[in-house]
């Protein structure tokens, strides 16, 4: 799942900033906004979101493991064919949605910042684990200016970031400790060092494997993966455009090394990170050569990218998801 990104091709110079050249931004040449489009996309994922988050309500409050792959989509039935159950799985769905939110509308609102041109969010329902697959903002606008570039690229992580830390400590807080209960299920959820960091100071000595998580902290910990799959340093995610605004024709370089970078990860961890390797590959590697710009960056952004890459650190899991021994 991701919540990247955008086909980005390019950005003006926006108010106030100093770098790229002069252009001339023709308002009506932007598409027609589909805000239908957004709102069917946004109900749809709303409630695919609810129904794995209900199912794991039910789970959470009968000790039963959070995720039983064959019986939780058996389970999916009855909570379709009773929709009353469903109202159980909004505080997953309506955590889950709001940190995705929030990470697109940082980009969204830095966007009309700059007066560039870009849609509202996009939600992907999809019949996963999670219910969705993200959301994405798509830019129509050029570029010219590492400033705007690396505005909109942090402000997404940034803003979401903000709003998945009281998430997961209220979700962390209504969790509950049950002797092996993470072995039990068919998966296993990493835990990145921002959750063991909640883990110790909520349930100080007790291991990850005892430690059952309550749905809201399920979606935080989904947040947490979505934001470090964004900040990779790789191609056009969020962590590429910051990449570009500092090193620009050297981008390319280190995204191939970061890319074989995850093969190791992916052999020896995660088979996902092959997948993605893959994607990065063929699909995510290249960057708009688009910005004419030698300004260097200030000492605010730059403190900014070292703010990201301490994000990074936080949320990235060398194993995000393992067999389990109901697997």
């Amino acid at each position: 799942m991701s919540s990247q990104e955008y086909p980005l091709d390019s950005f003006p110079p926006g108010p106030g900033d100093g770098g790229g050249f002069p252009v001339e931004f023709d308002l009506s040449s932007r598409r027609k906004p589909r805000y239908w489009l957004n709102a069917l996309l946004f109900l749809v994922t709303l409630y695919s979101t609810t129904l794995i988050g209900a199912r794991l309500f039910h789970n959470f409050q009968a000790n039963r493991p959070a995720f039983d792959i064959e019986g939780d989509f058996a389970a999916m039935w009855g909570l379709i064919l009773n929709p009353a159950l469903l109202a159980d799985g909004l505080p997953f769905s309506i955590t889950l949605l709001t940190i995705l939110l929030a990470h697109e509308l940082g980009h969204y609102l830095a966007c009309k910042y700059y007066r560039v041109d870009a849609s509202l969010p996009y939600f992907l329902p999809a019949p996963t684990v999670i219910g969705t697959f993200g959301a994405f903002i798509r830019i129509y606008s050029p570029i010219y200016s590492k400033r705007v570039l690396f505005d909109v690229g942090v402000a997404g992580p940034i803003a979401g970031f903000v709003f998945l830390i009281p998430a997961l400590g209220f979700g962390m807080a209504w969790s509950k400790v049950i002797p092996g209960i993470a072995e039990r299920g068919d998966l296993v959820l990493g835990s990145p060092l921002i959750m063991k960091l909640a883990e110790w100071l909520v349930f100080p000595g007790v291991s990850s494997a005892d430690i059952y998580l309550h749905p809201v902290a399920c979606a935080a910990w989904v947040g947490v993966m979505a934001t470090a799959l964004n900040l990779l340093p790789i191609g056009q995610s969020d962590g590429g455009h910051i990449l570009y605004s500092f090193f620009g024709a050297r981008h390319r370089l280190i995204s191939r090394l970061l890319v074989a970078g995850l093969v190791p990860l992916g052999v020896f961890y995660w088979y996902g990170w092959l997948l993605w390797a893959v994607f990065f590959a063929f699909f995510g590697m290249r960057h708009p050569p688009t910005i004419y710009d030698d300004t260097r960056l200030g000492r605010g952004r730059r403190m900014l990218a070292w703010g990201a890459v301490v994000i990074l650190v936080l949320t990235f899991a060398i194993a995000p998801i393992r067999s389990g021994g109901g697997a």
